[in-house]
């Protein structure tokens, strides 16, 4: 093993293609990273493992498909809690979640999920060593896992990692300082958005990456600015509920002008925005606000090198 002080958020992101990837276009990824997320003490390579069992185990509960969701979060775990959980004591810990909307288990399939060769996939589908990886990893930390599922209501799984005040790694801190510099370009970017402090915080974080940047408050004014545009718009970034019509149709009414146009929808309403407005069918990125700079800035990279 090789033990560093870690940041999750960092190793989340960076398994973020692959995860994609490994779900496939059936399976919505959804992340929710803290933004004061405190360290942990670990191999990165297994925590990476940790991460892979159990969004493997996620995709094939959802054959048809279905949302996954991976979380970060401090978390504080009290007495009450130290004593229903054999060895975890009380104290500050960090939680990684991951959460599916797939089949769930019956409960004598889950007082059985974490012993070694267990399985309930076919023959030759699987070794039924995962999920014991998982929980042999995360106690030798010190930690503990937690999971709850329901036949038909999915399932979701919370691992808490001891927290550790030591300072971060100093490869990691060099790793994030490449990443930042990878996320930068020089781009052309429309800001769509009708509230004003997030049009301007949205356009100066982009602007600070080296970015391009076109302003408009509503749906009129980004056609304005388009017919007055002489080059390319390389990506919108764009609020999904406005006066006039939705984000994904001011796209749709845009892409004969600009074809090549990449698009990112904003919305604070997951379920409505997401589901109820087609973004996934049509092919359109979403962030979730309120984001962070890195969230932003990482994201918008994401959709333009694709």
């Amino acid at each position: 093993m090789e033990m560093r002080v870690i940041d999750l958020n960092n190793i989340v992101r960076n398994l973020d293609k692959m995860l994609r990837r490994v779900i496939g276009e059936d399976v919505e990824l959804i992340t929710f990273l803290a933004d004061d997320l405190r360290r942990i003490k670990a191999d990165p390579g297994q925590i990476e493992q940790v991460i892979m069992n159990l969004v493997v185990n996620a995709k094939d509960a959802m054959p048809s498909g279905g949302k996954l969701a991976i979380e970060t979060a401090n978390v504080e775990l009290d007495e009450t809690y130290a004593r229903s959980h054999i060895r975890v004591k009380p104290g500050c810990y960090v939680m990684l979640l991951v959460s599916d909307t797939g089949m769930g288990m019956a409960p004598e399939v889950k007082k059985k999920v974490f012993e070694p060769f267990f399985t309930t996939k076919e023959k030759d589908k699987g070794t039924g060593l995962g999920l014991s990886t998982v929980y042999g990893i995360v106690k030798q930390r010190g930690g503990d896992i937690w999971v709850y599922s329901e036949p038909g209501y999915g399932t979701t799984f919370k691992i808490y990692f001891p927290r550790v005040n030591e300072p971060q790694d100093i490869e990691e801190v060099k790793e994030k300082q490449v990443e930042e510099e990878l996320l930068r370009g020089d781009e052309t970017i429309l800001v769509v958005e009708d509230n004003e402090e997030v049009r301007k915080v949205t356009a100066r974080i982009l602007k600070m990456q080296g970015y391009r940047i076109l302003e408009a408050s509503s749906e009129d004014d980004a056609f304005s600015i388009c017919n007055q545009h002489d080059g390319p718009i390389h990506l919108m970034v764009t609020d999904v509920v406005m006066s006039k019509m939705h984000g994904p149709e001011l796209a749709e009414r845009l892409s004969s002008s600009y074809p090549e146009m990449k698009v990112i929808c904003m919305s604070g309403h997951v379920e409505n925005v997401i589901f109820h407005h087609g973004i996934s069918e049509k092919g359109m990125e979403y962030l979730q606000k309120p984001f962070t700079v890195n969230e932003l800035a990482k994201k918008v990279r994401e959709v333009l090198d694709k």
